[in-house]
């Protein structure tokens, strides 16, 4: 019995990670207390002389110094005024159309993603400015609320995204590449979202009206093009200021951060809005967030070493290539269980515990890592969305009128995660989705 113990010790050690999760401990504290308890059983007091080299190897890692730099660029971005600015302009621009608010929306969050990369910023400021303006204008609660919080996870998956830079680590793959990889990915999936948002409005035209045309003859011609164009160029430059650099080779992921970081305070000064409480709040709420992310790195650190310590990597490996599926049975194993989970953890967590552990499984089989890795950011993009725990309904939750209720946002984000589960099928099917752009650039 004792034998058997041991043998599924690593599975028993995931479970009660899992299940402490579920009953709401904190994260990196859950991760790290039990590594530690089960180290010790495992390993005895010798345990503690691995672990600080193991800690070391991941603090002193230059490419996770990009992580608070994306974050204070997306947090200086949110007081800018810029996304408010850009909604307003494309509003005037889609608005004549049914469903051009929607897509108006969707487009702001592509921009204010491939900006930030910070969902929470990004779902906060799009539900306070577009959910009153476009339920003023007659939209559904549910298509308003779906539009929005799926359109905030955007910066999941358009790059500069935290997460790509955590698989990029986690992985061993170049961040760069990840970012150039995941560009056709995210663009297939903007292009879905304003798909749906046009149909849904000709099917069901009382979901999504056009804009009043008295608001919209208020401007000419030449104001409206001045207007748009005054609120595309800060996102336009940080854009290309970040991405630009990376594409062509010029700055590595973490040299671009800081370029985003500095251009993301000049766009703010330039709005008038830099000032020392801005900076206090852009500092602190940026503090925060880093150190959320390392110390469950640190966390999960603990967990992979006592994990791989105790067989697991080559017991789950046994497991899953027993099944008798073969490749694409086992992606889709592994895609369903990354997909499950985000029910319930949000994608950090799964960052941290599962991909370390179902990742080599498929590098292993013959899969490759840059492909899969896209893979995977997507699918984690949909823990944003599912309920009960999807971090994007929470934040839409907290800024939304109160006569949207749960039910709404719940209802609202079925469509979109459906759209997210047809891109999965889309690279699957055709892999250049992702490759071609990196072998083309490289």
């Amino acid at each position: 019995m004792a034998a058997i113990i041991n043998e599924y010790m690593p599975l028993i050690m995931f479970a009660f990670v899992f299940g402490l999760l579920l009953f709401g401990f904190p994260v990196a504290f859950t991760i790290g207390g039990v590594s530690l308890f089960f180290g010790l059983y495992g390993f005895g007091t010798g345990f503690f002389d691995l672990l600080p080299l193991r800690i070391w190897g991941t603090m002193t890692n230059f490419t996770l110094l990009a992580v608070p730099l994306f974050v204070y660029m997306g947090v200086m971005l949110e007081k800018s005024g810029i996304a408010e600015e850009l909604l307003e302009a494309m509003a005037l621009v889609f608005g004549r159309m049914k469903g051009g608010l929607a897509v108006s929306v969707i487009f702001v969050g592509a921009l204010m993603g491939a900006s930030t990369g910070i969902v929470g910023a990004t779902v906060v400021t799009m539900g306070l400015l577009s959910v009153p303006t476009m339920l003023r204008n007659g939209y559904s609660k549910s298509l308003t609320t779906g539009t929005v919080a799926a359109s905030g996870t955007l910066g999941q998956i358009i790059p500069p995204s935290i997460v790509l830079v955590l698989l990029g680590e986690i992985m061993n793959i170049s961040v760069g590449d990840l970012f150039i990889a995941a560009v056709i990915p995210g663009l297939i999936l903007v292009v879905l979202y304003m798909i749906y948002a046009f149909v849904i409005a000709q099917i069901k035209p009382e979901w999504a009206p056009p804009i009043a045309q008295e608001i919209l003859d208020k401007m000419t011609r030449q104001e409206l093009l001045g207007k748009v164009f005054k609120a595309l160029i800060p996102p336009l430059f940080l854009m290309i200021a970040v991405l630009g650099s990376i594409f062509a080779g010029i700055a590595s992921p973490t040299e671009a951060a800081s370029v985003g970081a500095v251009g993301a305070t000049v766009l703010t000064g330039l709005h008038k809005r830099f000032n020392y409480q801005i900076v206090k709040d852009v500092m602190d709420a940026t503090t925060k967030l880093t150190c959320m992310v390392f110390i469950i790195l640190v966390g999960a650190s603990t967990l992979g070493l006592v994990f791989r310590g105790l067989g697991g990597d080559n017991l789950v490996r046994g497991l899953i290539l027993s099944l008798p599926f073969g490749k694409w049975g086992i992606l889709f194993i592994v895609m369903s269980i990354i997909f499950i989970a985000g029910f319930f953890l949000d994608f950090i967590e799964i960052t941290f515990i599962h991909v370390p552990v179902l990742a080599p499984i498929m590098i292993h089989l013959g899969v490759d890592p840059l492909w899969l890795a896209i893979l995977i950011a997507v699918n984690l993009q949909t823990s944003f969305l599912t309920p009960p725990f999807g971090f994007s309904l929470f934040y839409l939750k907290g800024v939304t009128p109160p006569e949207v209720t749960t039910v709404d946002i719940y209802k609202g984000i079925i469509p979109f995660v459906i759209l997210q589960i047809i891109t999965l099928f889309i690279m699957c099917l055709i892999p250049e989705t992702v490759n071609w752009l990196p072998r083309v650039l490289s």
